[in-house]
């Protein structure tokens, strides 16, 4: 949930840190703070003691205003950005946590979960505690085990503190006995260490290194780097020594910025047809007999086509991606499909078959409750597809088999571009699934990877149409609910849908397959009301046409997305939005861009910032 960041190098740290927390903000802006070692001794300091801690509640911009009243000089430092889990947010909660010495900092994202165990003992050893954080036993532990005469040092003190950590954990200590370096950690919570030139960073996310490197290198559950201005030791949680080769990074910097746009999400969103092609055309081969699906990369063959079932298993925007696979694996390959949400798969008894194509879709990789999902399903003896965004992701690293999104960095806390490169991946495995099983005709085939083909084009055509949304959204920002229905591909899309407008609004939004308008939720309909109605499946118009008249004889408003040319609706309902026509059952990947956009505009209308919607961060990674 929470944003770390580290510095060791030539330059002024204190900005790098401020610089690599903007980056990260979208992981937790409850507050945020920064410890330097100071190049002097600080002032009221006999001891002789250069840790320089600064940290506030709010966002970043508290903390950078604070110190712009302050000098300090110094070239090593770590950095957070908060989201509160244990302890509310407040200046003495906010990271980082020192020990009864002031001389060892701490920044840490993830849970302790012994925490209150481990806070009785030390205690018990007459340890004052200041805050209400998990993360302050952390500090502590490390000064108890402490001992510069027995040579271990500052590692040596890390070391044995996580022996005793249970829990997930990435974190970061400084010392002012060490003032040449920092020690990272991670289980269970991402940490990436950046490789540059007399510099080394570590992050949380690899947007925040780039400005510095694209040499990184993904540290492993349980693996510990000591990071030197000038070079960088990896260990393992014993303490022996790991020789690994760094990896590339290919992102562009200017990915991770605004670009012009007002918000990212806004951003993002209109990046939707670039980062579909992305994901499409190095996967879409000519060949002498016509257009194939190449999906080399996974080397998806017979052994998973004769698999006997789909399971799917995901969190929220990814498991509304899950959904649409439903879907596009019944139909593409006649292959019966499980979907779960994973943090109800992990703690259920659920029937395994090695033989089953498993799938978990996460677009930072890192999902809690999705990493303990497949980590059950594959000590089961399943195999693992994973469908990422983030190349190195301990989703991408323990998946038996990766298939990456190429939909770049993803900023806003509200995920729109993951999503329909989710759907894109999606829908490549369903169709080379459905010809490697002969449930599909070359004729169709042909036919739906010809309509793929023209996703992004068509993408782009829905967003040139934005500003009738926008008007759209001026007018229906402050209805009290809103319902979003749909049949089969169009419910699937509904539930996104509805979910992006309750993240970032804070409207109470709901969705329902059509179908069950008069099993309940009707009663709920009256003025105060706008109905959104997905109509793309065209053998269902007349059902869909019901559906609406019955909201709209109930004094709701009503917004229909269905197909360019499509009258059926025009006499129904308030407002029809058109998308350019695609077949059906690739609906998913067109109508929920406009969905996104009503969402982004009734934020913004609200007075709400889109990008760090309350109470939510980007990557949600603990329990």
């Amino acid at each position: 949930m929470c944003g770390i960041t580290g510095y060791a190098g030539y330059k002024e740290a204190a900005p790098v840190l401020l610089d690599a927390l903007k980056k990260l903000e979208y992981r937790g802006y409850d507050s945020a703070g920064i410890a330097v070692l100071a190049a002097q001794p600080l002032e009221n300091s006999p001891s002789g003691n250069r840790l320089f801690v600064r940290k506030a509640k709010g966002p970043l911009s508290v903390l950078s205003e604070r110190l712009s009243h302050e000098t300090v000089a110094g070239t090593l430092g770590i950095g957070h950005t908060r989201w509160a889990t244990h302890g509310e947010p407040s200046d003495v909660n906010s990271h980082p946590h020192t020990d009864v010495s002031g001389r060892i900092a701490v920044v840490h994202n993830g849970i302790i979960e012994n925490y209150a165990r481990l806070k009785e003992w030390l205690q018990a050893r007459d340890v004052v505690f200041l805050s209400d954080t998990d993360t302050e036993v952390i500090a502590h532990l490390i000064n108890y085990y402490y001992k510069p005469e027995s040579g271990g040092g500052l590692l040596g003190a890390v070391l044995e503190t996580l022996k005793r950590l249970e829990g997930s954990y990435a974190l970061a200590v400084v010392s002012s006995d060490f003032p040449d370096r920092l020690i990272a950690a991670r289980k269970d919570s991402p940490l990436i260490v950046g490789l540059g030139q007399g510099e080394n960073l570590i992050a949380s996310d690899v947007t925040a290194l780039l400005a510095h490197t694209r040499e990184v290198c993904f540290l492993e559950d349980r693996e510990v780097a000591v990071l030197y201005r000038d070079h960088v030791d990896l260990f393992t949680g014993q303490g022996e020594k790991i020789i690994r080769a760094p990896t590339h990074v290919d992102w562009d910097v200017e990915a991770a910025e605004k670009g012009g746009y007002a918000h990212f999400m806004l951003k993002e969103i209109h990046e939707q047809a670039k980062a579909l092609a992305d994901t499409l055309r190095p996967r879409l081969k000519e060949t002498t007999t016509g257009r194939d699906i190449s999906l080399d990369e996974i080397k998806l063959g017979d052994n998973w086509a004769a698999a006997p079932r789909v399971v799917i298993t995901a969190c929220g925007t990814a498991w509304h991606a899950a959904m649409v696979g439903k879907y596009a694996f019944e139909h593409f390959a006649r292959l019966p499909v499980e979907v779960d949400i994973a943090s109800e798969y992990r703690y259920r008894n659920p029937v395994t078959n090695p033989d089953d194509l498993f799938i978990v879709i996460s677009q930072s990789g890192e999902t809690a409750d999705t990493l303990a999902a497949m980590r059950l399903a594959k000590k089961s003896g399943a195999r693992i597809l994973a469908v990422t965004n983030v190349v190195g992701s301990t989703l991408a690293r323990e998946a038996d088999l990766s298939l990456y999104t190429w939909a770049g960095p993803e900023i806003a806390v509200a995920s729109t571009k993951a999503f329909t490169t989710q759907l894109m991946c999606i829908y490549l495995l369903a169709l080379k699934l459905g010809k490697l099983r002969s449930r599909i005709t070359d004729a169709d085939y042909a036919r739906y990877l010809k309509a793929l083909a023209k996703i992004p084009e068509q993408a782009a055509a829905v967003l040139a149409k934005q500003e009738l949304i926008q008007k759209f959204a001026a007018r229906h920002f402050n209805k009290g609910k809103v319902f979003f229905m749909g049949r089969q591909f169009d419910y699937a899309v509904s539930l996104e849908s509805a979910l992006k407008l309750k993240e970032i609004s804070y409207t109470h939004s709901e969705a329902f397959a059509a179908g069950e308008l008069k099993h309940g939720p009707i009663a709920l309909v009256d003025t105060n009301t706008l109905v959104v109605a997905i109509a793309t499946q065209t053998a269902l118009f007349d059902k869909i046409a019901s559906n609406i008249r019955e909201v709209t004889s109930r004094g709701a408003a009503s917004l229909v997305i269905t197909w360019e040319g499509e009258s059926a609706f025009a006499a129904i309902a308030d407002e029809v939005f058109t998308i350019p026509k695609t077949e059906d059952c690739l609906s998913p990947l067109l109508s929920i861009i406009p969905a996104q956009l009503f969402a982004y505009y009734c934020a913004v209308q609200r007075g709400n910032d889109p990008d760090k919607p309350r109470n939510l961060a980007k990557s949600v990674t603990v329990e």
